[in-house]
């Protein structure tokens, strides 16, 4: 997969994000596999009680934005989660 598409299909779902770190251009998309990698790490707080649902709304529409900062060949930070770098 190229650049693009593997930042694409890292945001789709979790199986999409160990795709594109097996099978994808890792290298080229270091940037967008690590904001989905934050994102759905983020995501497994939407557990918690009470807000648990606002949260998980808030880490769909983070997954949403990369989605679309991907698709355009951008690298835009997501809010709030931008920032954490796990992947070196």
């Amino acid at each position: 997969m190229d650049r693009k598409t593997t930042g694409i299909v890292a945001y789709l779902t979790w199986v999409g994000l160990l795709v594109a770190i097996l099978l994808g251009d890792r290298e080229g998309a270091k940037f967008h596999i690590n904001q989905a990698l934050v994102i759905w790490l983020a995501g497994l707080l939407s557990f918690v009680p009470c807000v648990g649902l606002i949260w998980g709304l808030f880490c769909f529409i983070c997954a949403v934005m990369g989605c679309i900062s991907a698709i355009n060949d951008e690298e835009k930070e997501v809010p709030l989660l931008g920032q954490i770098k796990l992947l070196k």
